[in-house]
Parts: C-alpha cells; structure tokens; sequence
C-alpha cells in the first residue's frame, strides 16, 4: 500500500494557542510550532498548558526537525518541555530563535538543542520534506509561513498572519502566495483568530498616530504597556518618546529580555541616551519620562499589577500619570485587566485603553485578509486552524462562499489523523492528545483528579477528623478531634464543631457494634455520615479527611 501522508494536530485546533502540528510520510516527521497555552479560571495552581507529547516520544527516530512560524509563547512556549523528552533541530527566523535560545538557556538545554537560522525564501530539506520560509506580517518580527512540499503535494502552513502593506518590515509576500497557488496546493492549514471580524484589519502606523496624540501636550509621567513581544509597538513607543524629547525607561523580565534580544538583532532602533535605568527615572522631570511596561493582560507578577497594588520596588502610581494600555485582553483576561484599570483610577492615574483612542490593532487577518490568501493558493483541502470551535466554523463557511467543496473541508479535532494521497484526505485512527498541565516544576503530575480535588477544596474546603484507637481492641483512646480549612470559622461554629464530633463517634460506634476492623470501612462510614449531616444542615459539600492511628 502506497505511503499516505498524515497530518496530526497535538494543539491549536479547538482552542486559543497551544499550537503545534505533527507532519508524517513514512520513516520521516517533523513539526510546525510547539506552543503553550494559559490555565482557565478552574485550573487551580496551574502555570502553563502544553501538549501531550507522547506520539513524538514514540516516534522520536522519524522526527527530522521542528519549524517555528514566529515568537509567540503560543508557538514556542512548550519548546523546553518537548526537548526535554525528544531532540531535534529547531528551525527559525532571527528573532524567533533569539526568543527560544532565552527560553532554553532557563531550562539548561542551550548546549544540547541544535537552533537552525533562516531568512524568507529559504528551503530547508528535512527528510523528505521541503520546507520554505514565507515571509508575512503579524505583530512581531520575523513571522512566517511556510510551503512543505511532500511526496504526495504541498502543504501551506499560513501561521499567525495578517496583510499590511505599510509594515515596518515590508509586505506579506502575496507574490509566493500567488506562485504556489498555480504550482497546486494540496491542503492549506490557515489562521482563524479573527475570521468573526469583517473588512481588513487596521495597519500598525495607525496605533503610532493614536500613541503621538497621547503624548502630544502632556507635562505627566507616560507609563505605556503592551505585549513584550510586539516590537513594532515598543518601536513606536521609542520613536514617539525621542520625538517629545522623552527618556525610555523598561520594566517587567519579558519586556526586559524582548529589549535585550530585538536590540542585539538590530530589530529595534534606538538613539543612544534614549534608554534609561528605571530607577534613574526618580530624578527626571515626569514631564520627560516614559516607562515601557509588561501587564496589559492583568497578569498578577506583571509590573504594572505591582504598580498598581503598591508592590512594585522602584515605581508608585500617582495623581496624574497617564497609562496607555496598548493591546485588548484575550477573551478570558477582561476580568484582570478591569480590576488593574479600577485601581489605577483609584490612585488618581489618567488611564487609556479604549480601542477608539487608536491604541492597539490587532495582529491576525480579518475576513477579506482571508478570502485573499484562499484565492491565491486555491487549496484542494482546507483545514482551519489556530481558534475556538466557532472560529473553525465559521472559517469553514468563508471558504464554501469562495467555491470550496465542503467535503474537501475537515475542522480536526486534537489527535485528529488526517490522511492524504494526492487526490483524497481521510481520517485515520486518533493518537495520543491532549492536555499536560505544568504547576511549577512539576509536568504532566497534575491531572484531571488533581484539579477535581482543588476546584473541591477551592469551592468548599476541607475538614479533618482524626481519632486514635486501641491497636488490641480498636476502642477509641483519644478524638474525635475536627480540623477544619477554608469551610467555615471554627471559633464562631464551636456548636457545628461539637455536633461533628457527635457524628463522627456515632460512626465509630456502630462500624465497632458490627465488629467492623477495617480502617478502610470506618472510614467510609465516618465520611459518608458527615457528609451527609453537612449538606443537610449547611448545603454544602467539603473534602472529608478522616484519619485513624492505631496506638
């Protein structure tokens, strides 16, 4: 039987970040991002999402190389998770792998992961995959796509994209678009963040009018935050501070390492003596101070969270500073940034942050950005990719209203096995997918039962009996004693307290009446009447513990 190439996605489909993708034919495989995605609000502790990893582990011989579209944490930021589990080379543009060397060199792996540099129109072979490199626009530099050419036709991976053709680093290349598009397109995978919004998404000179408007004629202290990774934004901020005779101060560890690795690159553009130490900015006239901050989601360690709530060492929110929120909060955050906007407010600040002040553009196409790049390639098969359900849907339906057969159409699932020949795409049997969750240095100890248990303890808390009995005849020696967090206050609930004891002794008693021995069924018992009494009298339902030592 003829060899059939497979598409698996590990993330990105289904969901916001997380993106990464397994290409395989026959005795090769490589992969297009490796991403990491962020907790929702029930998982409790968690730090990080990331994919599971465990078809690649398997598979580990077959694998020739990982492609890195741009930057992103949702395309690079399960990078060290993965090597640490398999090894290959890491292939990228500039500032891509500038910001992947950052992140291994934090999880001791600089030394054993090979990282492979390229330019747009580059072509990588890799097995028996040919990779180009495309050059596109998004909010950070060095973004890409790319055309795989397999055995069986080629595949186009448009990544994070958007098409501005006033883009600091010049123009998506529609012209390789168009190219590939008469050559033949076997399957495009293509971006569907934004396919809800209508027309065109706005150019990034249009946030540099809005930031020249804030700045112009304000004698206060400018604190602007934004995405550390949106070069062009933090460009824009520069150019506009030197313009107004101001002097840039950074704070924030991402913001911090963006500066250190875009400058080095030579990606930004900077006047010597425009860049000051942040603790230099105390003896500078507010009127000539502008301090670039991470934050704009809400992020509780972010600096301007610190700023607001008092915690930050060097910087104190006061009457009349004015900050510029540059970005909109992912669909998840609304609750955080508002929070840090009321407190700011509190203090006195003037905040910015409304979309019609011209302050932030977003960074992925809208639909018309859309219709372009399906028209040029003219894909065989079409696979939306990168958004939420409703997001793959609705880009499902942008490509029938373009002529597309809606049975050439597949929205995947993750572990999904996409099969192709040169003429069919069927779906195979799924492989191992999902998610892995990351809670300091522990990965993938957290699970589904884990985070059961905290949403338990968050929503209800927790109560502890514990009792000692006689190792001879299992009579009680000391206890019931009932410890109790985070369900109710044990000095004003005495009575409650007493009345637990009660339960608890009457449990006892009756597994020793049936002469019962059985640690294990005395517990049971003691837990399954608390429980019972609880939800009774107080409608509520906390974790019991009971715990019995033999003496």
């Amino acid at each position: 039987m003829a060899e059939k190439l497979k598409i698996i996605p590990l993330g990105g489909m289904d969901e916001i970040g997380k993106n990464c993708t397994v290409l395989e034919y026959g005795k090769d495989m490589i992969v297009v991002d490796c991403g990491v995605s962020f907790p929702d609000e029930d998982m409790y502790g968690v730090d990080l999402v990331i994919p599971d990893f465990t078809y690649l582990v398997e598979n580990q011989k077959k694998l020739k190389g990982m492609f890195i579209t741009h930057g992103h944490e949702d395309h690079i930021g399960s990078i060290p998770y993965c090597m640490q589990q398999v090894n290959c080379p890491i292939h990228g543009t500039a500032m891509t792998n500038g910001l992947i060397k950052l992140k291994l060199e934090e999880h001791h792996l600089a030394d054993t992961v090979k990282l492979v540099t390229h330019k747009p129109g580059d072509v990588v072979k890799a097995g028996c995959f040919q990779v180009e490199f495309i050059h596109v626009n998004h909010s950070i530099a060095d973004a890409v796509a790319f055309a795989i050419k397999t055995p069986v036709g080629t595949v186009v991976f448009t990544g994070d994209f958007k098409i501005d053709p006033t883009s600091a680093d010049g123009m998506i290349d529609l012209a390789r678009f168009g190219e590939l598009g008469k050559q033949g397109v076997l399957a495009l995978l293509a971006d569907s963040t934004n396919v809800e919004r209508a027309g065109y998404t706005p150019s990034e000179n249009t946030v540099a009018e809005g930031l020249d408007r804030q700045f112009k004629n304000c004698d206060q202290r400018i604190i602007v935050t934004t995405f550390a990774s949106n070069m062009y934004r933090i460009q824009s901020v520069i150019d506009t501070a030197q313009r107004y005779g101001r002097k840039v101060a950074v704070t924030g560890r991402s913001m911090e390492n963006m500066l250190k690795v875009a400058t080095e690159l030579g990606y930004l553009k900077i006047k010597s003596g425009t860049i000051v130490d942040i603790a230099a900015t105390k003896s500078l006239p507010k009127s000539k101070v502008v301090i670039v901050s991470t934050g704009s989601q809400g992020e509780n360690m972010s600096a301007l969270y610190r700023m607001a709530f008092n915690t930050h060492k060097q910087i104190d929110i006061t009457s009349g500073d004015r900050i510029i929120i540059s970005a909109s909060a992912i669909p998840g955050n609304e609750k955080s940034v508002s929070r840090i906007i009321n407190e700011l407010y509190r203090k006195g600040a003037d905040v910015v942050y409304e979309k019609s002040e011209g302050l932030h553009v977003s960074g992925h196409a809208c639909r018309e950005e859309l219709k372009i790049i399906h028209g040029l390639l003219k894909p065989k098969f079409f696979i939306p990719a990168h958004g939420e359900q409703r997001m793959l849907q609705i880009h499902s339906r942008l490509a029938q209203s373009m002529g597309m057969n809606p049975r050439n159409i597949h929205i995947a699932d993750i572990g999904t096995v996409l099969e192709f020949t040169g003429k069919t795409c069927k779906v195979g049997t799924p492989v191992v997918a999902g998610k892995v969750f990351v809670d300091g240095t522990g990965v993938g100890d957290v699970g589904s039962v884990v985070l059961r248990d905290r949403k338990h303890l968050a929503e209800d808390g927790m109560i502890v009996v514990c009792m000692n009995l006689s190792s001879e005849d299992g009579s009680l020696l000391t206890g019931p004693d009932i410890i109790t967090r985070g369900f109710v206050y044990v000095k004003e609930s005495e009575d409650l307290m007493e009345e637990l004891k009660e339960v608890a002794l009457e449990a006892l008693e009756r597994c020793q009446r049936k002469r019962v021995r059985d640690w294990s069924t005395i517990k049971s018992a003691i837990k399954n009447d608390l429980s019972g009494y609880l939800y009774k009298h107080t409608k509520r339902n906390p974790m019991i513990l009971p715990v019995i030592m033999e003496i």
